[in-house]
Formats: C-alpha cells, sequence, structure tokens
C-alpha cells in the first residue's frame, strides 16, 4: 500500500472527533453526583460522631473541598484553551515525523488496538520522566498539587504539558496514520479520567493486574513514603510490572506533594513550580548546576558554596584546593524523584 503524505491543511480537513469534548457532559454529571454521594457520606458520618460523643473532625477525610474543585475546573478550562492555541505546534510536529518515515500502519481496527498500545508505551515513560526530571516535572506538579483524590482531580492538566508531545514522536515514527494517532491520544487521556476517585475500590484481580485501576493510581497520587514514585501508567499497569515502578494499594494514602501550594488559584497552582525553578536556576550560576537543577530529580539539594563556590577562588590555590575538597565532600545530594 501506498503511504499517503499529508500537510497541515489535509490534517485539520479530517475533521478529527472531539471525543473530549463530546465527553465533557458525562465527567461534569459524574463529578457533581459524587460531589453529592461524598457530601452527604460527609453528613452521615457527621451524625455518627455526634451520636457516639467523638471529635467531628474525624470526618473530615470524607469531606469534598468544593474550592478544591472549582480550581480543579478552573485548571481544566485553562488546559482546553491552551490545547488550542498550540494545536498547530503539536500537530504540526507528529505530521513531521510521519512524513519523514518511509513506515507506514494502514488503518484498519488492529492499527488502532496497536497504536493505542504504544501511546501508552509512551506516554508511561513521558510520566515516569516527568516525576524523575524537575524541567518535566514543572509540566506535571499542577496536576498532583490536591490534596483531594476525586473526579475533579483529573482536570488538573498543567497548560504547559504540551511540549511532552516529544516523547510521543516514536510513535510518528513507526509511520502510524496521524488520524489514528490523535483518536488514540484523546481516548488515553479520557481513560484516566475514572481513576481518580475513592468511590471504586479494587476491582476483579485479572483488571487490576493488566489496566489501571482506581486502586492503583491511587497509590501514584500518595505522599507516604512506601507509594512515592510507584504506578506511571496511563491504561496499562503492566508497563510498571515490567519496569520496576509497581506498588500495591495496602491502605488509604494521604495525598498531595511535599511541599503544598496552599492555593486555589489556577494560575499558582500552574505555574509555582515553573517561578521556583527560574529562581534556583537565578542563584546557581553556572551550567554544571543549571543541568542539575533542570534534569536531575524535584527533590534536588545543592549547596552553593560546597558545589559551585570554587570558581569564585579560582587562580587562589589555596582557596581553590580547599573548595574542591569541599565538593568532593558535598557530591551526596538528594537528587532523587522525591516528590509525587
Amino acid at each position: 500500500m501506498t503511504k499517503p503524505h499529508y500537510s497541515y491543511e489535509d490534517i485539520l480537513a479530517l475533521d478529527f472527533p472531539p471525543i473530549i469534548v463530546y465527553a465533557v457532559p458525562v465527567m461534569v454529571f459524574l463529578t457533581l453526583l459524587e460531589w453529592f454521594l461524598r457530601r452527604r457520606e460527609y453528613k452521615h458520618e457527621l451524625a455518627k460522631l455526634a451520636d457516639s460523643g467523638a471529635d467531628p473532625a474525624i470526618a473530615d477525610k470524607h469531606k469534598y473541598d468544593v474550592k478544591d474543585g472549582l480550581a480543579a475546573a478552573g485548571v481544566g478550562i485553562g488546559n482546553l484553551l491552551s490545547t488550542a492555541a498550540v494545536k498547530a505546534l503539536t500537530f504540526g510536529c507528529i505530521l513531521f515525523f510521519y512524513n519523514l518515515t518511509p513506515l507506514y500502519v494502514p488503518v484498519n481496527w488492529w492499527s488502532f488496538l496497536l497504536c493505542f498500545l504504544v501511546v501508552d508505551f509512551c506516554r508511561y515513560w513521558a510520566h515516569r520522566v516527568a516525576h524523575e526530571q524537575r524541567f518535566w516535572w514543572a509540566t506535571h506538579v499542577t496536576h498532583h498539587s490536591s490534596e483531594q483524590y476525586n473526579f475533579s482531580v483529573s482536570f488538573r492538566l498543567s497548560w504547559t504539558q504540551h511540549i511532552k508531545v516529544i516523547f510521543f514522536i516514536p510513535a510518528a515514527l513507526l509511520g502510524f496514520d496521524p488520524f489514528v494517532f490523535f483518536i488514540c491520544m484523546q481516548a488515553g487521556v479520557l481513560y484516566q479520567f475514572w481513576i481518580h476517585t475513592e468511590m471504586i475500590g479494587k476491582l476483579w484481580a485479572p483488571i487490576e493486574y493488566i489496566f489501571v485501576t482506581p486502586s492503583h493510581h491511587r497509590v501514584h497520587h500518595a505522599t507516604e513514603e512506601k507509594y512515592l514514585d510507584k504506578n506511571y501508567g496511563s491504561t496499562f499497569i503492566i508497563w510498571d510490572r515490567m519496569f520496576g515502578s509497581f506498588k500495591e494499594e495496602e491502605e488509604t494514602p494521604n495525598y498531595g506533594i511535599l511541599k503544598p501550594v496552599d492555593s486555589y488559584n489556577p494560575v499558582k497552582l500552574v505555574f509555582h513550580e515553573h517561578i521556583d525553578l527560574l529562581k534556583d536556576l537565578a542563584e546557581y550560576r553556572h551550567p554544571k548546576a543549571w543541568w542539575r537543577i533542570l534534569f536531575h530529580g524535584p527533590g534536588l539539594t545543592l549547596d552553593k558554596e560546597k558545589h559551585y563556590g570554587f570558581y569564585r577562588h579560582k587562580g587562589d590555590a589555596g582557596a581553590d584546593a580547599g573548595a574542591k575538597k569541599g565538593t568532593e565532600a558535598a557530591r551526596e545530594e538528594n537528587s532523587g524523584n522525591v516528590l509525587v
């Protein structure tokens, strides 16, 4: 079969079905239903505690933070707008590499299944790198900033996450038709909505073994040390089982990030880590430091004097030697991915 080549105008003319847009009313309905059920559950727990004379604060774990949900909605609307704004860039990137490769996978039913599997594999690594390198973490931390775990959290998608399109270039190079690729991308994003809830417990064992479930993803959003850096999968949990990042849910965890944002402002929720990142780059004015800050773990700590002070003392043999010794002693740094 002859491989079709597309221009950007051809892609726009294909009129992709906006699957996510079609699903928005259903997602909003389920989010409101969850809020109603959690609110009723909270009132029920308060009544039980009042009858028993126990501390009503115990029921707080059942309380639904409406302001948090509205903040998530604000972030979600901003994400839709940013997606539309950079549509030409993301489409153009995938289209360029699709036209570049001689490979081609014809459009049929099995190409959708195969493409979905490849895209999910790419998304696993995009997600994992976003936790292991601070530059990419800045594009993802918004999603983890809530200390609640409900459907509204799925709306917390950063306005800068579109640069992660580069992680999906391998799918384009394999020759999947752009129409197939973008349908699979939307389906993968849509799948992640239902796994953001505490109202669904563990499912049938074969499902839990193959697919990402609410139980698996609760672990991923947890702040407990044993749960950190686990369960990166988007649709299939098999990638985590294969690459050593799987963790079973043992109890209901606490959620959020290790350095809480303490804000309902969507702009701050999206850009607070970008701002902190720029501040650190301004403080450590050397390429070696910049590389560590950008591409080591989000929990990286650096001692400015011990690591880079010797550059200011260059030419002073005694000071230089002492600083180098200090540098060697200070190489134990927390470069791991300590944030969730």
